[in-house]
């Protein structure tokens, strides 16, 4: 299929509350073939550690995800029945999900097909793949049940079994009421399975065990501390001492990490220069031994590494999956620079110094030297684990503090993902239904896509990047809450330079009134628009999401309406912003605030920030959203599958060029990258 050509099709898959799209790769056929080639390798090095996130998400995933698969493929009753519709759909989230929880909500995702159709179905499998699923769940799963099957099935749909991923419920045990696999119970070594009930004698471990757990390693004087508990499970014995389960060669996740290592060794010897070289050295130098000082340094070196052409991601990076934001979570991707344009961000990194200077936080907060701030926009090659099917549209690395501070970071937009999602919901309708009025809308037309995509530069390359700890205060003080704090301070640093009459002087906005676009496109989302992807009732529970609605409901409650208000016209609601400098102030004002909070580790100005505006939604607004977006037949979320990359090889087997194709579906990807990575059900301890 030609690259950029009118006729693309960007829709793929459309189930449950997601759309599936296609992203396009420009420029890729212009590369060399060694670059191909290192894209390549790289490529496949993003999807060989696909399993360890499914497993990382819940201890069943696999399995779950394993079983349905075979299913899917060798059943031979009629497709078009209900039920199957259903199950097909089940699987489908449980692939987008990478696992039976939401990806977003976290929530569990209960199948709406019937017990009975399943228990059918699989007895109706031919014998020789009953036997093979009964036999792995037993030996590898379920430790010698008579019926490991039914045991698995029971898991899938009882709603008390693993409700939650992540929990970040006030008042409650985070880690004993979270299902993630970070953390390992000692009911579920004595027997796999959640549904064992933890007695007195073999109590859970708890939120205050791992804290202490941790802080007993911290040095508060250590001024370049690791990250303590990253990559590995921490797991309690039956005795109730404590130990971790490192992600490593000859540890936990030591299949999937062999195989990643053997695809970057092999990028290795196409790597485009020796920077590169030495970076996927380190790298599989912490693959190998778990050392998180080893890590530092392939962090440190990836983050130097502004010359090269082509990037990537790869490891335990991001910590949203662990209510308490120690363990990481495994994503990959592989981009080149989008060289024109980058051009806005390259200008954003250059004045990296002027807008910490002048940002309205205590002076006692900023950096008196930012150093090595680099920003780019990209070109997605590849995607994989946490950043696959759902996708970021910016990143902002490393995560570590000290080493923002001492050796800068490195921030990436995702052009080709934002104009995939900008071409697919063209003519939605959305604007027109939730916008205030044809003023709105026709700003959203001439600014909305140079609006979003420097709010996410700003975001990335500045927001995460500014400010500073106080000596002392630990990258972890702010708890549950560190992760909506971090990212509102990333937003409210984008939002108060949006702005600024420095962009427009900067050449990066062509006037004053373009950030209005912006400005009233994230109030609306936060008080209104983003409660489409909650249940009706629930709380806000994402980090993001509370972010947003925090950042939203504040200023709402801290002005009056001659600048912000939610109006109803022709019986519906609608947020007008009435004075756009005045709104400009407030942010400023909020991030003051939130960086203090950041700078001195302030937990509860943090947890009455999140409490008091980021979790509850006005019941009745919920279900007008709700209705009214329901019209519109779209999907509130989307996500993206690959391109099919195949190496082109001659008589004598060496690769003479590597081709790219976007025709495979969504079902068949999937599909594929199980059979690929030979996936099964077994434990991964």
């Amino acid at each position: 299929m030609a690259q950029n050509s009118s006729d693309f099709n960007y829709h793929v898959d459309r189930f449950a509350d997601i759309e599936v799209l296609r992203y396009q790769v420009p420029g890729f056929n212009e590369l060399t073939l060694q670059q191909k080639q290192y894209i390549y390798y790289l490529s496949q090095a993003a999807m060989a550690g696909r399993d360890i996130l499914f497993d990382q998400n819940y201890r069943y995933n696999l399995a779950i995800r394993t079983v349905l698969e075979t299913m899917y493929v060798h059943y031979t009753g009629d497709r078009n029945n209900e039920d199957f519709k259903q199950f097909e759909i089940y699987l489908k989230r449980i692939w987008f999900s990478n696992g039976i929880h939401h990806h977003y909500s976290t929530d569990k995702i209960l199948p709406e097909f019937s017990e009975d159709f399943l228990m059918h179905a699989f007895a109706s499998l031919p014998d020789t793949v009953k036997w093979s699923i009964e036999n792995d769940l037993r030996e590898n799963v379920f430790d010698g049940a008579t019926h490991p099957f039914r045991q698995l099935v029971s898991i899938m749909f009882d709603p008390t079994i693993a409700p939650k991923r992540v929990n970040q419920t006030e008042g409650q045990d985070v880690i004993i009421t979270s299902a993630n696999n970070y953390y390992l119970q000692p009911a579920f070594k004595c027997l796999k399975s959640s549904s064992k009930p933890i007695t007195s004698t073999n109590t859970p471990l708890s939120q205050q065990e791992v804290k202490d757990f941790y802080n007993a390693q911290r040095n508060p004087n250590d001024q370049t501390p690791v990250s303590y508990g990253l990559n590995s499970r921490l797991e309690k014995n039956e005795d109730g001492s404590l130990q971790e389960n490192v992600w490593k060669i000859n540890g936990m996740y030591s299949k999937e990490i062999s195989e990643i290592i053997s695809w970057l060794e092999k990028a290795k010897t196409v790597a485009e220069n020796d920077k590169q070289k030495e970076i996927i050295s380190l790298l599989i130098d912490f693959y190998t031994s778990g050392n998180l000082k080893t890590f530092d340094d392939y962090s440190i070196a990836w983050v130097k590494d502004t010359a090269s052409h082509i990037d990537f991601v790869n490891g335990f990076i991001e910590t949203y999956g662990d209510p308490l934001g120690i363990k990481a979570s495994w994503e990959s991707i592989v981009n080149f620079k989008n060289i024109e344009a980058s051009n806005r961000t390259e200008i954003i990194s250059k004045n990296a110094q002027w807008f910490e200077d002048n940002s309205p936080v205590d002076t006692r907060f900023k950096k008196d030297k930012v150093k090595g701030v680099s920003a780019k926009v990209i070109t997605m090659a590849m995607l994989g684990g946490d950043c696959y099917p759902h996708t970021p549209i910016g990143i902002n690395l490393p995560n570590s503090n000290w080493i923002r501070e001492t050796h800068g970071s490195k921030s990436v937009t995702i052009d080709n993902i934002t104009d995939a999602y900008d071409k697919a919901s063209q003519s939605s309708g959305f604007a027109e239904e939730f916008m205030f009025s044809q003023v709105e809308i026709d700003r959203k037309r001439k600014y909305g896509k140079l609006g979003d995509d420097l709010h996410t530069d700003l975001h990335e390359c500045l927001g995460h990047g500014s400010g500073k700890l106080l000596p002392g205060v630990s990258q972890e003080a702010l708890g549950v809450y560190g992760a909506t704090i971090e990212e509102a301070r990333a937003d409210l640093f984008a939002l108060y330079y949006l702005a600024d009459p420095k962009l427009v002087e900067l050449g990066l906005l062509p006037d004053q009134e373009a950030y209005k676009s912006e400005y009233y496109g994230y109030m609306m989302n936060g008080l209104l628009t983003q409660t489409i992807r909650i249940e009706l009732g629930k709380d806000i529970e994402e980090s993001h999401m509370r972010n947003r609605a925090m950042i939203a409901q504040w200023v709402l409650n801290n002005t009056t309406a001659s600048t912000i208000e939610i109006t109803i016209k022709d019986g519906k609601h609608f947020v007008k912003v009435n004075d756009y400098k005045n709104l400009r102030v407030l942010f400023g004002a909020l991030l003051q605030e939130i960086q203090r909070i950041k700078s001195e580790g302030d937990f509860e100005a943090a947890k009455k920030l999140v409490e008091d505006y980021g979790v509850k939604i006005d019941k009745n607004l919920h279900a007008e959203m709700l209705e009214r977006y329901k019209k519109l037949n779209l999907a509130p979320y989307k996500g993206f599958i690959n391109p099919v990359y195949t190496p082109i090889v001659n008589e004598q087997g060496e690769i003479i060029d590597i081709s790219i194709d976007y025709t495979e579906g969504y079902v068949e990807q999937m599909l594929r990258y199980g059979q690929t990575q030979q996936s099964t059900t077994q434990n991964q301890n």
